[in-house]
């Protein structure tokens, strides 16, 4: 079903596009929007959410436990704000974690699953739908209409916003290329891909409220752990391990640029 639909949505935007149905697309300063404005009226990405709150109340795994004693730092099971204030320093791990990297503990720790098993299947395709995924759009859209708040209150915090910052600035590989390259300057694309400039906090803060969103092109709802692993693929760098120090330093620099920002989840893109 989500394959359909984002099929029939993906055609019509091409439709939108290339047959220039209507004057005001026509005239837009951005060409895409429209197509963008009909996929979030009726996003596909809600088939994900409802996918993954399902999910986080079965019983599953080798332990037959749901997820509803995760803390992801309101306290066991409460889901409200939770998203809007990580990554975040667990005690328990002694470690900043992101959402993605909190979930995949408490599935190990509650339900029995293997994380290594976790990080194979963690990202879908156009066969199979990720639970991970799911369950992430489920808990990030129970803060949606909040504001981003993410703490620096403890040094592994700053230690970690701090290591983001270095990593989003530094240019390196064989192409010289870092994420400032592509996100450095307004007016910037790749091919029909609009590249935000992410040095202008307005820009960054709608990319980072809008992530977990779901994409036309793929027919799939994709997370910002995807996102950065695309991104340094595209950057022609070393692959970027799945909830690694690196991923999770990067989110946490950019989503305390986001502080002050209502969430929206999950977004559309391209």
């Amino acid at each position: 079903m989500p394959r359909k639909v984002g099929g029939i949505a993906a055609f019509a935007l091409v439709c939108l596009v290339a047959g220039g149905v209507t004057p005001a697309l026509a005239q837009s300063g951005d060409p895409l929007g429209v197509g963008r404005k009909m996929l979030a009226e009726d996003n596909p990405g809600e088939l994900w959410v409802e996918r993954g709150k399902t999910l986080f109340y079965q019983k599953r795994g080798p332990k037959n436990a749901s997820l509803e004693r995760c803390d992801f730092g309101m306290g066991p099971g409460q889901l409200a704000g939770a998203y809007a204030a990580l990554p975040r320093y667990f005690q328990d791990t002694d470690a900043v974690q992101d959402l993605e990297s909190r979930l995949v503990t408490c599935m190990v720790a509650l339900q029995g699953y293997k994380r290594g098993d976790l990080a194979k299947t963690a990202m879908g395709n156009l066969d199979r739908m990720s639970d991970v995924e799911a369950l992430v759009a489920f808990i990030a859209s129970r803060s949606n209409g909040m504001k981003m708040n993410v703490p620096l209150s403890h040094q592994k915090e700053y230690d970690a916003y701090k290591a983001g910052e270095y990593i989003f600035y530094r240019r390196n590989g064989p192409t010289d290329f870092g994420c400032i390259t592509c996100h450095g300057e307004n007016g910037k694309r790749i091919r029909l891909q609009d590249l935000p400039n992410m040095t202008d906090r307005k820009q960054l803060q709608d990319v980072v409220t809008s992530w977990p969103a779901y994409l036309g092109t793929q027919s799939n709802l994709r997370t910002m752990q995807w996102r950065l692993k695309i991104c340094y693929w595209q950057m022609r760098l070393p692959d970027l391990a799945y909830l690694s120090d690196i991923s999770v330093a990067i989110t946490s620099y950019l989503n305390y640029q986001g502080n002050g920002a209502v969430i929206g989840v999950p977004g559309v893109k391209r």
